[in-house]
């Protein structure tokens, strides 16, 4: 059998329960933009993947999951809970460059990664400087 003996543990949970952010319910990413487009890497360990939603729109990259207890029902008696369970969800904004209807997500070893490619046309627009007295155009 288990023993606990940390004295703070509930208080610690009751922390985490008012401040979310700061607590272990965060979804850390990596995220970076290649030559191929536009990679995040979200690290949900510990959840089915059918318990994932993920979606694009107005160029918000929206991630939801679910992580379940493991215990198996009210014969149960936990020990010790440290893992978070509930709903988890991340937002980040990516760029109008990207070709977010061609977009494809993979789940392995508790990460998810979402892969975004680059439209063809996906170069920045640039302006022109013009001399005093000269107009110039945008040109992309």
């Amino acid at each position: 059998m288990l023993m606990r003996t940390d004295h703070f543990h509930k208080l610690d949970r009751l922390a985490q329960l008012l401040e979310p952010a700061a607590g272990s319910n965060a979804m850390p990413l990596d995220a970076y933009r290649g030559e191929e487009g536009f990679v995040a890497c979200f690290d949900i360990p510990g959840i089915d993947p059918s318990a994932i939603e993920a979606d694009i729109e107005h160029n918000v990259l929206t991630v939801r999951a679910e992580r379940r207890p493991v215990h198996a029902g009210s014969q149960s008696e936990m020990q010790v809970c440290e893992r978070p369970v509930g709903f988890f969800s991340r937002q980040i904004f990516v760029g109008q460059c990207l070709d977010t209807e061609h977009s494809e997500a993979s789940y392995d070893a508790g990460v998810l990664t979402v892969r975004i490619p680059l439209l063809e046309h996906s170069e920045p627009p640039t302006i022109e400087v013009a001399a005093p007295g000269e107009r110039t155009a945008l040109t992309g």
